[in-house]
């Protein structure tokens, strides 16, 4: 059971290849990674810079980290850099 105490912030982690490095338009959606949903930032951001790692040779691959818990709930405060 979680620990009432410490809030579940969730986040995503996704990537994939963009059209452009001007914007975030991915060329195909049917290939997007979805790298898995984390509670908190930091094991989200492992993930992130794991995956973001291993594509460095691909300058129009990316990976980024979306906030879920801001999707799903606008009005709560987040702590700074979450």
């Amino acid at each position: 059971m979680p620990d009432s105490a410490q809030p579940q912030l969730l986040h995503l982690v996704i990537g994939g290849e963009l059209t452009d490095l001007e914007h975030i338009t991915f060329r195909d959606l049917d290939k997007v990674d979805i790298v898995g949903v984390f509670p908190n930032y930091a094991s989200a951001f492992a993930a992130w810079k794991a995956k973001s790692q291993q594509t460095v040779d691909n300058a129009h691959m990316r990976y980024f980290v979306v906030h879920l818990h801001r999707l799903l709930d606008p009005g709560q405060d987040a702590k700074p850099g979450h």
